[in-house]
């Protein structure tokens, strides 16, 4: 009985979702039919639109056509009435002196008639009947402004609705990725006079190859593109691919859309690690200010978050983004004493990096570089082999100078509104760039025996980041020539501080 209740109750529960299967379904086609009676009738709507400005275009034609007939039925009206006023005033003026001349002919006296003869003479000599032009200055001809629509016509019986824009190719070898800035770059696969703009539509992933359906983020859009390329520039590349489509759209229509292209766009990503930073900074992932009265505020909940983890209940996550992974240097102690610092929360073990650091107007004293993740909580950057950073002092005095392991090499530049990062950790080499011109600051030459991480100290003041980002083609130009060119830590003259 058991075994044939719980039976019926899987055939009910199948039967449910069948019939919520349907009605869905069924929903889903009346929404589309719906949509079909909208859409016919918008359709209608801007068919009687353009028929109706066909029509206003042949009725402007024809108007004019039809004022231009009139004009010349007028012009040629007016020259041949002219014409003919002419050719009446002459006839009467001939007949006159036609009967003039036949009574001249019954005079018999001879002086009389010789004056008649002469004055006879003299009157056809002026006669207009002799000078006029017996052939009509203009023809009863309208055979030029005669018309054949013949291949109008048959333009018209040609008419039919738009055909729908084929998909675009994206060429991955036109495209190009550089400096936070791709462009994407497509051609159509035959000629289409039709095509009035293209929608370009991209997304980030982390997955490489085809975009796939699930678990992806939406599309962005940019539509009304003229060209065959566009260029989105000013990104920030935070995942390691980006996928792309386009789509080409006439006036009525948007086609389908073009087989996805993947692009890599892998940058180093980091965030300022909370759970580490002296107490007297506040920490907000890619911010960090000194804040005076941190340490005393902060203390007690230190601790009371200590006894808790002693408890056994596991202590909230410490950095300031939730969702981010725990810091990649494992558990340490926070910096305390005079060293300000916070380090990043990913580390460095291969490659080539770049990021951009910006401080605050009145910041009197920071430090920017990189360490290893053995860097002592009372260390300071750049007063250790383990660190390396230029520091700029705006307090009592001015200074800006490279450190490492206690040396100092004073730089003989401005401080740059914000400064670029690059670290090449095969190389050997951080170098330090003015972001905005990328001129040279300094470089380190080394040999990273260990990972290292992005470190920052501040002191009266605060720092912002830019992460995400490629290296400037035009750091990695400088690159060759640099080498060989600059100090390096070894050639740091040796200052006690």
């Amino acid at each position: 009985m058991e075994q044939m209740k719980e039976a019926l109750q899987r055939i009910i529960s199948t039967l449910a979702n069948k019939n919520d299967e349907i009605q869905n379904f069924i929903d889903t086609l009346n929404q589309t039919l719906k949509g079909v009676q909208e859409n016919s009738s918008n359709i209608l709507s801007e068919l009687d639109e353009e028929f109706d400005s066909l029509y206003s275009i042949l009725d402007e034609v024809k108007e004019s056509m039809i004022n231009s007939i009139k004009q010349e039925q007028a012009r040629k009206s007016q020259e041949l009435q002219s014409q003919l006023s002419q050719c009446n005033n002459a006839l009467e003026n001939s007949e006159e002196l036609l009967e003039f001349a036949t009574r001249s002919l019954d005079i018999k006296e001879a002086e009389e008639f010789s004056k008649a003869a002469r004055q006879i003479k003299d009157r056809v000599t002026m006669a207009s009947a002799f000078r006029l032009s017996l052939k009509p200055k203009v023809s009863d001809s309208m055979t030029h402004l005669m018309v054949d629509f013949s291949q109008e016509r048959q333009m018209l019986q040609t008419l039919k609705f738009l055909p729908v824009p084929k998909a675009p190719e994206i060429d991955p070898v036109e495209c190009l990725v550089a400096d936070n800035a791709i462009t994407v770059a497509w051609r159509m696969p035959e000629e289409d006079n039709k095509i009035d703009h293209f929608i370009l539509e991209y997304r980030k992933t982390n997955f490489d190859g085809l975009p796939r359906v699930k678990d992806e983020r939406c599309w962005d859009i940019i539509d009304n593109i003229k060209g065959n390329e566009y260029t989105l520039s000013g990104l920030r590349f935070d995942s390691k691919y980006m996928n792309f489509r386009v789509r080409a759209c006439n006036k009525a229509v948007a086609g389908e859309c073009s087989d996805p292209v993947t692009l890599e766009t892998k940058a180093l990503n980091f965030s300022l690690d909370s759970s580490s930073s002296h107490l007297n900074l506040r920490v907000e992932d890619t911010c960090v200010e000194w804040d005076p009265t941190g340490g005393k505020g902060q203390e007690n909940k230190v601790k009371g978050k200590e006894n808790k983890g002693r408890s056994g209940t596991p202590s909230p996550k410490r950095t300031s983004v939730g969702s981010r992974p725990p810091a990649v240097r494992g558990s340490r102690d926070r910096f305390t004493g005079e060293s300000y610092t916070v380090l990043g929360d990913t580390a460095i073990e291969s490659g080539q990096h770049y990021w951009e650091v910006k401080a605050q107007k009145d910041c009197k004293s920071y430090s920017v570089g990189v360490a290893y993740k053995t860097l002592g909580k009372f260390d300071q950057l750049g007063k250790t082999n383990t660190s390396w950073c230029i520091h700029v002092n705006n307090w009592l005095q001015n200074t800006f100078a490279a450190k490492h392991n206690n040396k100092v090499k004073a730089l003989d530049v401005t401080v740059p509104e914000r400064i670029g990062v690059f670290c090449d950790f095969d190389g050997g080499q951080l170098s330090f760039y003015d972001a905005n011109s990328k001129q040279l600051l300094y470089s380190f030459k080394t040999k990273f025996t260990q990972p290292v991480l992005p470190g920052f100290m501040v002191w009266c003041g605060g720092l912002s980041l830019s992460t995400g980002m490629q290296v400037p083609s035009a750091v990695r130009t400088l690159q060759k020539s640099e080498n060989g060119m600059t100090g390096s830590a070894s050639s740091l003259n040796i200052v006690t501080q």
